[in-house]
């Protein structure tokens, strides 16, 4: 299969779930014998652009007609049998589909976020879930400054996201989203349910897995108040004022709370702030968790660094909301702590290091649900599937999903709760 991806990549000073999910992808077709190509710009970039290039990008974040251009012309050229995009902010908007549509090659388009109905993506705002967007014209998100706290920088995502609607829903043959959660978010929200699918993004094998009980627990992500950072420090400021729970915390990450959590991680013997590790880095710390901790307080698409600690034999901590309801198994592969409730993190945090027999079983747990959900073979059948099924919907081919979604609403063996009859 040829296969042409799009991507607009995140700046490489933060970590990229995204980014690290887009080359795994590309890594794997390529393993397998695909002939897979990048048509990519680089938010990196921006910095080495004029002054006057940088104040157009706003102009060009709704529409780019040199990006319709160039990518057209290349699809003529090159002629792939289907285009896979991911994210197209700042610099490529979804010009990119008209391209496709010139070309008559058909569109796959992985939904990271909540973008489609939120402008930041992020479905939050002041720290607590927010969906005033949703199924509406984005104003609220303009008048509350949502990205960035600026209205100014809101307002081209709005407008984008206002003129682009029918584009989108009417120019991408399957929208593939990495969680059941939030294909629901988007269905409510007047997406068309026949061309939403269900593929959870898939996790390489580490090489590296726990042996023994752990020796810390660990955070490995963004600094940023969704991911929960500031829910984390006041956990462990509780568990610390009541004694600890006998293992270090460590940070890994870098984004805006970095100084606060420098500062709050100084002069203790009880957290470690070790900055942005590189990929082995990860995998080593990971691996040497008791647990990982994931307290967003957004809801969540995926949550990749669940699956990477599934992949090593080691369970997670994380809040009972958003992707995570259907990734982690409450008591069985980690722990769910009640969303945005430090009391409540903190216990789960307690919990899990207290009973190192139940880690045990836990850690061993999620990782056969890794063998069977997100595995990287189970992670290729999954998105050939769907290139194959948009390829036959485009040439009115195949038997396509069904209205109800049914044919890819989930992996081969079934949704979690349908298989086993109970929640996360």
């Amino acid at each position: 299969m040829h296969v042409l991806v799009v991507h607009n990549r995140y700046a490489s000073a933060q970590p990229s779930g995204e980014n690290k999910v887009v080359d795994q992808e590309v890594a794997l077709l390529r393993e397998a014998g695909h002939r897979v190509e990048v048509f990519e710009r680089r938010s990196d970039d921006i910095a080495a652009r004029s002054l006057l290039a940088k104040a157009a990008i706003p102009l060009l974040v709704p529409w780019n007609p040199g990006v319709r251009t160039e990518l057209a012309d290349r699809l003529r050229a090159e002629r792939p049998d289907v285009v896979h995009v991911h994210n197209v902010f700042p610099l490529l908007s979804p010009a990119v589909l008209a391209a496709c549509a010139d070309a008559g090659v058909p569109a796959v388009a992985t939904l990271h976020n909540y973008t489609q109905v939120c402008p930041p993506g992020t479905l939050q705002r002041d720290g607590r879930p927010c969906t005033e967007c949703v199924g509406s014209a984005p104003l609220p998100a303009v008048r509350h400054g949502c990205y960035r706290n600026s209205r100014l920088a809101t307002v081209p995502l709005a407008v984008s996201l206002s003129v682009n609607r029918r584009r989108w829903w009417s120019g991408v043959e399957r929208f593939l989203c990495i969680s059941a959660a939030q294909r629901d978010v988007l269905v409510r929200a007047g997406m068309p349910a026949e061309r939403l699918a269900v593929k959870h993004n898939f996790v390489p094998e580490p090489g590296v897995v726990r042996a023994g009980d752990g020796e810390h627990l660990l955070y490995l992500g963004r600094l940023a108040e969704a991911k929960g950072v500031r829910l984390l420090m006041a956990a462990w400021d509780e568990l610390a004022a009541a004694g600890g729970v006998g293992v270090p915390l460590v940070i890994a990450g870098t984004g805006p709370l970095e100084r606060e959590v420098t500062a709050w991680a100084a002069g203790r013997d009880d957290v470690r702030y070790v900055g942005l590790y590189d990929t082995a880095q990860c995998r080593e710390a990971i691996a040497r968790s008791v647990a990982v901790v994931a307290p967003s307080t957004w809801l969540e698409a995926f949550g990749l660094v669940v699956v990477e600690a599934m992949a090593a034999g080691v369970p997670t901590v994380a809040a009972g909301h958003g992707a995570f309801v259907e990734l982690v198994e409450d008591g069985v592969t980690g722990l769910l702590h009640r969303p945005g409730e430090s009391g409540s993190l903190a216990s789960c945090l307690r919990r899990i290091t207290a009973e190192p027999t139940v880690g045990r079983e836990m850690g061993r747990a999620a990782r056969r649900r890794y063998e069977q959900d997100f595995s990287p073979a189970v992670g290729l059948e999954r998105l050939v599937e769907e290139y194959r099924t948009a390829i036959a919907g485009r040439s009115g081919g195949g038997d396509g999903p069904s209205p109800t979604g049914d044919k890819s609403t989930g992996s081969r063996r079934g949704h979690p709760r349908e298989r086993d009859g109970g929640s996360r």
